[in-house]
């Protein structure tokens, strides 16, 4: 077989793999439609016993009956798992990519008001950077300012 003929069925084969990858990732991952079924979880350092239902910190507790809350004991006697997820589902498209990206998923919030609760829980209040910073304002630190201000509904940066 010739140099040409190798690279083609190198190729091929390489494809052949990345479908197989794909088509069982799309199987793996639930549809749309499930996405606003799932739990956010946060592990936070105290006992399970020091978490309850029916007094959660002021973020969660502002959602009131709209969420169902699971409390249970971490992996590995680690703290507590605190999770939450809607109660009520959205349209599909308000789990899309774009609601993520303008910021319109109604789990951005979920997000933020759990991460508020477990600094609350964990050190009684819910640490700020600086405001004003104490550096000068370069492009690269408006850049990252930016990012970081969009990162807060979903967690990342």
């Amino acid at each position: 077989m010739s140099a040409a003929g190798k690279s083609l069925t190198v190729a091929a084969a390489g494809l052949a793999a990345g479908a197989v990858v794909a088509v069982r990732r799309a199987k793996a991952h639930p549809s749309r439609a499930a996405a606003g079924d799932r739990w956010l979880t946060v592990t936070i350092n105290c006992a399970p016993h020091d978490v309850q239902a029916d007094k959660l910190p002021a973020p969660l507790q502002e959602y009131g009956d709209r969420i169902e809350t699971r409390i249970r004991p971490a992996p590995g006697d680690r703290g507590t798992e605190l999770g939450v997820r809607l109660r009520e589902t959205e349209p599909d498209a308000a789990y899309s990519v774009p609601a993520r990206l303008a910021g319109t998923d109604p789990r951005q919030d979920l997000r933020r008001a759990l991460r508020e609760a477990k600094a609350l829980l964990e050190a009684g209040e819910v640490l700020q950077p600086d405001a004003p910073p104490t550096t000068h304002d370069t492009p690269g630190g408006k850049l990252v300012g930016l990012l970081s201000r969009r990162a807060g509904g979903e967690g990342v940066l």
